[in-house]
């Protein structure tokens, strides 16, 4: 399913945690891992050493990927390795397109948002910039990182986006033997108190079980076994935290839609504040334009 991953990579101690759970995707998925260091141009890292003229940061980014390469080494994991210079987002979304990656494998710092990785936002960007799928690990003291994953949550609003993505991580649900839990959530916040919020009450709860059911209709397609069908009220966010909590979900999928550049918006910001505080990876999947 996965044959290149793509992991930028920079050296801090979430990065290097996430480098191990890619390197556990990597070995089930018979996949290659390319390092990738982004000695960022936007800073002013041009600097003379021995009377050469070079860039502080690609020498840096030497060092950080050849202990990159040596863990990959002990861990018996197919590699290759780059540093290339550029504004850190656009250039791993483009180097990501450009060299056919699979998979974009990135660490967050979780309750402090999303990680400063490389001098910016950078996993934020990313993963509203990018065509390709982001899987994005954020690492607390107290959390760890469970490969193969056995329960993959798949929460939809019925939204093309939303069902695009499902059926990525409903294949990769089906190749992993895992079980599917499919969430759909009635945002009661946006309920009045009248009889015509009564009424499209009992048509939001339809929709969200319509929504729930094309999915596992077509996790049952891809030779899923099992699903779980949930859905519940409440503020969308919170729920997709309260059903990791309460099944033992070890991974979530979201989509994102938008046009393409900084235009693209996560579905419904849900996604975005899913990936910030999910103590489990989190998968997002771009809608096609």
């Amino acid at each position: 399913m996965y044959e290149n991953v793509l992991l930028p990579y920079d050296g801090s101690d979430g990065a290097a945690q996430v480098l191990h759970h890619a390197s556990e995707i990597a070995h089930w998925a018979d996949a290659t891992i390319q390092v990738l260091y982004v000695a960022d141009t936007t800073r002013d890292s041009v600097t003379v050493v021995e009377g050469e003229t070079v860039d502080a940061l690609e020498r840096e980014g030497e060092g950080i990927v050849d202990e990159a390469a040596k863990t990959l080494d002990t861990l018996g994991t197919s590699y290759d390795t780059d540093i290339v210079q550029g504004n850190p987002a656009p250039t791993i979304v483009d180097y990501a397109e450009r060299y056919d990656q699979d998979l974009i494998v990135m660490p967050t710092h979780g309750r402090e948002g999303l990680s400063r990785y490389l001098g910016g936002s950078v996993s934020e960007k990313v993963v509203r910039l990018s065509s390709v799928p982001v899987l994005s690990a954020r690492m607390q003291p107290d959390e760890t990182l469970e490969f193969p994953y056995e329960n993959l949550l798949v929460p939809t609003d019925g939204s093309t986006a939303a069902t695009h993505a499902a059926d990525h991580l409903v294949e990769l649900a089906a190749a992993l033997d895992a079980t599917v839990h499919v969430l759909s959530v009635v945002d009661d916040s946006t309920l009045g108190v009248d009889v015509r919020s009564t009424v499209s009450g009992k048509e939001s709860e339809q929709a969200a079980t319509n929504a729930v059911e094309t999915v596992v209709s077509a996790a049952e397609a891809q030779g899923v076994t099992s699903t779980v069908r949930h859905v519940e009220h409440g503020t969308p966010s919170e729920v997709i935290l309260d059903c990791i909590e309460s099944n033992d979900v070890h991974a979530v999928g979201m989509g994102t839609t938008g046009r393409r550049g900084t235009d693209r918006i996560l579905l419904g910001s849900v996604a975005e504040k899913t990936v910030r505080s999910a103590p489990v990876p989190v998968m997002t999947v771009a809608e096609p334009e």
